[in-house]
């Protein structure tokens, strides 16, 4: 029986595509939880594992050379999770680098770009038009992208996979960045489905009941989850 893999995380779409994968692949695993209001992310205990206090971070007591390792940046995880299960990332060369290529994408460009969409459309103390219009035309042109390599696909690399489990947790909130989703059939019907596999749903429950309103922080707590230091 495996030990379990400890998941220092918070109930976002970064912490969602961890859980999703834990959950998939059946691997035992504790949660950790990482409060970003009250600033868990900066104790010294939790910037030894993930120094940009960032998270989701993992723990595994059995790593590549049966010593604990830590790792942190979830696109990181999920690609260790991979190789260390043999789930979820192909093997054949080329099929291997067009998946890393998308979880790139997401990565570099979803997460980032949809998450500035989400903030200033409704986190952001003062609407800033500008901010809101650059990052909501980012976000539809993403869809767009998404929307036209899903054409003729169930997936967006062969089978489901780790680049299936990373962009879904962002689409998630896909009205709060001002978006339809319907507006893009092919992203729409992926979405669907992914969001209908039993292991997803579960993913997206751990720790639910730790998600508290923005709206309902303190300004301290704004600050520490946004970043003022």
């Amino acid at each position: 029986m495996p030990q379990p893999i400890d998941l220092y995380y918070w109930p976002t779409p970064n912490g969602w595509k961890i859980s999703i994968f834990l959950e998939e692949a059946g691997l035992p695993y504790n949660v950790v939880p990482v409060d970003i209001g009250a600033g868990d992310q900066f104790d010294e205990g939790f910037l030894r594992i993930s120094p940009n206090n960032k998270m989701p971070a993992i723990v595994d007591p059995e790593g590549p050379d049966g010593e604990s390792t830590s790792l942190f940046e979830s696109g990181a995880i999920l690609i260790y999770l991979s190789e260390k299960t043999g789930r979820f990332l192909p093997e054949a060369p080329r099929e291997r680098y067009e998946a890393l290529q998308w979880l790139m994408f997401q990565m570099g460009h979803v997460g980032p770009m949809l998450g500035q969409a989400h903030h200033f459309r409704g986190y952001a103390p003062e609407k800033i038009p500008y901010a809101v219009d650059r990052y909501t035309n980012e976000a539809a042109r993403l869809y767009g992208v998404m929307d036209r390599h899903l054409s003729g696909r169930d997936y967006f690399v062969g089978g489901y996979s780790i680049v299936d489990m990373a962009i879904y947790p962002w689409l998630v909130s896909y009205e709060k960045q001002g978006q339809d989703i319907t507006d893009f059939p092919d992203l729409a019907r992926w979405f669907e489905d992914v969001g209908s596999r039993p292991a997803v749903r579960r993913g997206l429950e751990v720790g639910a009941e730790l998600r508290r309103p923005v709206e309902d922080l303190d300004e301290a707590s704004r600050n520490r989850l946004f970043g003022v230091r």
